[in-house]
């Protein structure tokens, strides 16, 4: 009796055990996709159908969920890697792969491990395309590496079902000796252009010293030639009023000596001035050369052609 009682105790509990399996078999049978997933379902060891976002039931121990892709886009880190570019440097390069799954079937069957292939693919790649690039290039045609990259992974994109949005090259690190003759390079470089810009401002300040003083003289000059302009100016008006003023008096003493007595009269003023050059001869510093005769009052008077101009004058 005792043996029965444990026998039907351990298929009591077997069959407990197994509803408790086929419950949960039969609660496991619906599945809740949430959003920007894809459930990729097996029935009995095929492909069946990819389960989109929703509330869907399959058939216990017949149906199963193998594969559960995410199709929104993925940061997949690429771990740094060595490479020799053409000049033989090596560089220490790494970056950065944004991607999404667009087919999940392909994404599950297509492929392992895309994500794993995807940073393979993208470092052989990298390391084939700086391997044709000086140093200098590298740091200088990130964005052509990073297209020659998405290029690359785009031809695999249908048959792994994925889309490669961009690789961005994070950091292209070069031996510590490089980069110290970098350093020095870039310090000797801006040190010229420190000493170019310093020449440029001396020149500048030269040429503008230069351009004062220039202008300076100019204005000098035009001062100069101004005041010689008006100080001629102000001659040829003094010539022409004398000119003026000598013509008025001529004219004056010509109608004095139409007047009567006016030849009387000019004969006395000229004798006047006639007596006091005379006074003035006897200076000693003077140095002069005399007529043959110039006690005769008369001749020298004869010579000025009063007479002359007195009977002009009574004829009309």
């Amino acid at each position: 009796m005792e043996f029965l009682e444990i026998l039907d105790t351990i298929s009591f509990g077997l069959v407990m055990a197994f509803s408790l399996y086929l419950l949960y078999k039969v609660i496991v049978s619906f599945r809740l996709v949430p959003n920007q997933f894809a459930y990729i379902v097996e029935r009995l060891g095929n492909y069946k159908k990819t389960l989109g976002p929703g509330f869907h039931s399959l058939i216990p121990f017949v149906d199963k969920v193998v594969y559960k892709q995410d199709l929104r886009e993925e940061t997949i880190e690429v771990e740094p890697q060595e490479c020799f570019t053409k000049d033989n440097v090596k560089v220490e390069v790494d970056g950065v792969i944004y991607l999404s799954v667009t087919d999940p079937v392909n994404a599950s069957y297509g492929i392992t491990n895309y994500r794993f292939a995807a940073i393979q693919l993208a470092q052989t790649t990298t390391r084939s395309v700086i391997g044709l690039m000086d140093l200098d290039e590298t740091f200088e045609e990130r964005a052509f590496m990073s297209k020659e990259v998405v290029k690359v992974l785009a031809e695999m994109e249908l048959p792994w079902g994925i889309k490669v949005h961009r690789y961005e090259i994070k950091n292209i690190i070069p031996p510590r000796t490089v980069q110290n003759a970098m350093e020095r390079q870039m310090t000797a470089e801006r040190d010229r252009r420190a000493v170019i810009a310093r020449s440029e401002g001396v020149k500048g300040s030269k040429i503008n010293d230069a351009e004062g003083v220039r202008t300076e003289i100019i204005n000098i000059s035009e001062a100069e030639m101004q005041s010689r302009i008006n100080e001629a100016e102000g001659l040829a008006k003094e010539i022409e009023a004398l000119a003026e003023a000598t013509a008025v008096s001529i004219e004056k003493v010509a109608d004095a000596l139409t007047q009567p007595m006016g030849t009387e009269a000019m004969r006395l003023r000229l004798a006047e001035k006639y007596l006091g050059k005379l006074k003035g001869l006897a200076r000693e510093e003077n140095d002069i050369i005399l007529p043959k005769d110039i006690s005769n009052y008369d001749t020298v008077m004869e010579g000025l052609a009063l007479k002359e101009l007195e009977m002009k004058s009574e004829k009309e």
